[in-house]
C-alpha cells in the first residue's frame, strides 16, 4: 500500500508538473527572444535619426564606430536608396526590397532573424536599416530557465513523495497495528484493543474491533458460568452416587466405585475451574510421567475385559506445553473411545516418542474395526455408535492448544484404529 500510494502521487505530480512546466518554459523562451528582437530594433532605431542627419562618410564612419563597441553586440547595416550599403556587409534580399517600401518587418533568416527598419522622407528615397539577432541569442537564457524549472520541480515531485511516504507510513502502521489486534484476538486474546488511528475510517475500523472484543468477552462469560453452573448442578447426583457406592455390602466393590467417583468429582471440579478462569495458556508437564499413570489406571479396567495393553514410553522426562491434567483428559478421551466403540478383547497400544525438536507423539492404536469415514470422525459432536462425538475434539484440542495437531487413521495390515496426538513443546522462560 506504500509503495502503491507513492506511485500514484508520483504519477499525479509528475502530470500537474508538466502541464504546469512546459507551458511556461515554452513562455519564457518566447520572452527570450521576444527581448532579443525587442534590443535588435531599438539598436537600428537609434540609426535612423543619423541616417536622416550624417552625410555618407560621417555616416561610414559612425557605424565602425558602432561596430567596435563591445557593449553593441548587434550587427547594423544601413541600405541607402540609391543601392549603397553601408556597415556590415548584408545581401539585398526580397526582405530589403519589402521594407524599402516603408514597411518596418522582422522577417525569419538562415541562422537567425532579419530586424528591418524603414527610414521614409529622406531626400534621396527610403534607406533600410537592418540588424540580424542569431538563434543563440534568441534562446540566451532559456537553458538556464529550463534548468531552473527542471530542478524546482525535482524538488517538488521529491516533496510530495516523502510527504506521501509519510502518510502512506502513517496508515500502514495504523493498518498493522489492527492486524495485531485482529491476530491478538484470533489468538485468545481479548484484552487487546486498537488505539485511536490519525485515518477517519481506519479509527472507525479500530472502534468496532474494540467492540466486537467486548462483545466476545461477555459472550464466553456467559458461556463460562453458564458451563460451571452446569458441572456444579452434576455434583449432587455425584454425592448421592458416591453415598450409594459406599454403603454396599461388598466392600472392595464400594471402595472401586468410590474411587471412581471421586475421580469423576475431581473431573467436574476441574471443568468448573477451567470454565470460570477461560482459555489457558503457558502450561506444561512431564507427558512421561502423564501417561504413565494414565495407562496403569486404564490397566485394571482393560484387564476386566481381556484386552491386551502394550505401551512404549521413554525412561527420561518429556516436557509438553500442555498441563498434566488436559494431557490427562485428552488419553482418557482416546482410551475411552477404543474401550466403547471395540469388542472386549481387542489389544490396544499407547505409545510415546519425543520429537527432536522438541514436543512428543502419542499414538494411541488398537486392533479394532477402525474408521468407516475418517474425515466425519474429527467433526465435532459426530458419531455414528450413539455417543456424543466430542473424544477426538478434546484430543485436537488438546494438541493445537500446544501448537500441535490430531492425526487419525486406520492401521496399514494389521487394521484397527490408528491416532497420533502432536504435543508442541513448553516455551523456554526469558532469562
Amino acid at each position: 500500500m506504500r509503495s502503491r500510494l507513492a506511485l500514484l502521487v508520483a504519477a499525479t505530480t509528475t502530470l500537474v508538473l508538466l502541464a504546469f512546466l512546459i507551458p511556461l518554459g515554452l513562455l519564457l523562451g518566447n520572452v527570450a527572444a521576444d527581448r532579443a528582437i525587442g534590443a535588435a530594433t531599438r539598436e537600428a532605431e537609434t540609426v535612423v535619426p543619423l541616417v536622416a542627419t550624417l552625410d555618407r562618410a560621417t555616416l561610414t564612419s559612425t557605424l565602425d564606430l558602432m561596430r567596435e563597441d563591445d557593449n553593441r553586440k548587434v550587427p547594423l547595416t544601413v541600405f541607402l536608396a540609391d543601392g549603397t550599403v553601408l556597415g556590415v556587409p548584408a545581401e539585398r534580399n526580397d526582405a530589403v526590397e519589402l521594407a524599402s517600401r516603408g514597411s518596418s518587418i522582422t522577417v525569419e533568416a538562415p541562422g537567425g532573424r532579419e530586424v528591418l527598419i524603414a527610414a521614409v522622407g529622406l531626400p534621396g528615397g527610403t534607406a533600410v536599416i537592418r540588424t540580424f539577432v542569431s538563434d543563440q541569442d534568441l534562446r540566451a537564457g532559456v537553458a538556464r530557465a529550463w534548468l531552473i524549472l527542471g530542478g524546482l520541480g525535482a524538488c517538488l515531485l521529491a516533496l510530495s513523495l516523502v510527504v506521501a511516504d509519510r502518510l502512506g507510513a502513517s496508515a500502514v502502521r495504523s493498518i498493522q497495528h489492527l492486524d495485531d489486534v485482529a491476530r491478538r484476538l484470533g489468538e485468545g486474546d481479548l484484552d487487546a484493543q486498537a488505539k485511536p488511528a490519525p485515518i477517519r475510517e481506519l479509527n472507525e475500523v479500530g472502534t468496532t474491533l474494540n467492540a466486537l472484543a467486548g462483545r466476545i468477552r461477555d459472550l464466553l462469560a456467559r458461556e463460562r458460568e453458564s458451563v460451571a453452573d452446569l458441572s456444579h448442578r452434576v455434583r449432587t447426583p455425584l454425592t448421592v452416587l458416591r453415598i450409594d457406592a459406599e454403603a454396599l455390602n461388598d466392600h472392595a466393590e464400594a471402595e472401586r466405585l468410590t474411587r471412581d467417583v471421586i475421580a469423576l468429582e475431581r473431573a467436574v471440579d476441574q471443568v468448573i475451574i477451567d470454565a470460570r478462569r477461560g482459555t489457558k495458556g503457558g502450561d506444561a508437564s512431564d507427558a512421561t510421567e502423564v501417561v504413565r499413570e494414565r495407562v496403569e489406571f486404564w490397566r485394571a479396567l482393560a484387564d476386566e475385559e481381556r484386552r491386551t495393553v502394550t505401551s512404549q514410553l521413554p525412561d527420561t522426562p518429556t516436557p509438553v506445553a500442555v498441563g498434566a491434567d488436559d494431557l490427562a483428559a485428552c488419553l482418557d478421551a482416546l482410551l475411552g473411545n477404543v474401550f466403547a466403540h471395540t469388542p472386549e478383547g481387542t489389544a490396544l497400544a499407547v505409545e510415546l516418542r519425543p520429537r527432536p525438536s522438541g514436543g512428543a507423539l502419542l499414538l494411541v492404536s488398537d486392533e479394532g474395526p477402525g474408521f468407516r469415514d475418517e474425515a466425519a470422525a474429527l467433526s465435532r459432536g459426530a458419531s455414528d455408535v450413539g455417543s456424543t462425538g466430542l473424544g477426538l475434539d478434546i484430543a485436537r484440542r488438546t494438541a493445537e492448544s500446544s501448537g500441535g495437531g490430531l492425526v487419525i487413521g486406520n492401521g496399514d495390515q494389521s487394521g484397527g484404529a490408528r491416532i497420533t496426538v502432536e504435543l508442541g513443546a513448553p516455551l523456554r522462560p526469558e532469562a
